[in-house]
């Protein structure tokens, strides 16, 4: 069984992000980038499959620009056969994604796709799915566990009341949640061994897709400050506060 996994390179998770002065995005000039945390898990529960012996072969691919080479060969260092970038300066939507990555699946015919269930830069949890609706295939969003069973694969999935299981016909799409697993490390003979395997480039254009966006980003601006909270020395205090200055009740 061939599994594909999709990862990003997004701003690593410890940085404290800035917006540009002219508020058309974030500042990426000297910023650390990283593999996107859920695609670690969605990377490390490829490699657990293979494993087990239910895998035989986890090709991992991204979309974006060149630089995003070195989180494929993080991948790779983690135990990924082989990589595919599809290398896009542009900056593309949702759905221009899904379409990339359909034309991948197509290509490549993995019988599991896995994706984290968004990315930390853009939040918007909607690859996964939309992917799902574009290739017809079954899918099961925010996974906390999967297990292949024969032709099936069951994912367990959070939901707002608890936890559903799902039974899914293979081929099929699995985002990943927090919860599903603990990504490793990689060493250092494998970081070495990484920059031997293959890594594959091609273009939107030379997978025949599309990436012209119906989507405009007109203004990026941080968060208002918080302001610091005060104590009050009754409940009576409280509730004056909250009608005359909150003005909440």
């Amino acid at each position: 069984m061939k599994v594909l996994a999709a990862v990003k390179r997004v701003v690593d998770f410890n940085v404290k992000v800035r917006v540009n002065a002219d508020h058309s995005g974030v500042d990426l000039a000297n910023v650390k980038m990283a593999l996107n945390p859920f695609c670690e898990i969605a990377v490390e529960e490829a490699l657990r499959l293979k494993e087990q012996g239910i895998a035989t072969e986890v090709v991992v691919v991204s979309v974006g620009p060149n630089a995003a080479q070195e989180q494929l060969r993080t991948a790779l260092a983690l135990g990924a056969d082989r990589a595919i970038l599809v290398e896009s300066a542009d900056e593309l939507n949702s759905l221009a994604v899904a379409k990339l990555l359909k034309a991948v699946v197509e290509k490549e015919q993995p019988q599991l796709v896995i994706l984290g269930k968004q990315t930390i830069d853009s939040d918007n949890n909607q690859t996964g799915q939309m992917l799902g609706a574009l290739t017809g295939y079954a899918q099961g969003t925010f996974a906390s566990k999967v297990e292949v069973a024969g032709d099936k694969v069951n994912v367990t999935r959070e939901i707002d009341g608890g936890l559903q299981t799902v039974a899914l016909a293979l081929p099929a799409i699995v985002t990943t949640d927090l919860r599903l697993n603990e990504p490793r490390y990689a060493s250092l003979p494998s970081i070495m061994k990484a920059k031997k395997k293959p890594l594959d480039v091609v273009t939107p254009d030379a997978l025949g897709v599309s990436t012209a966006s119906t989507v405009k980003t007109l203004k990026v601006e941080a968060p208002a400050a918080r302001q610091a909270g005060i104590k009050v020395k009754s409940v009576a205090e409280l509730v004056e506060k909250l009608k005359n200055e909150a003005k909440v009740i």
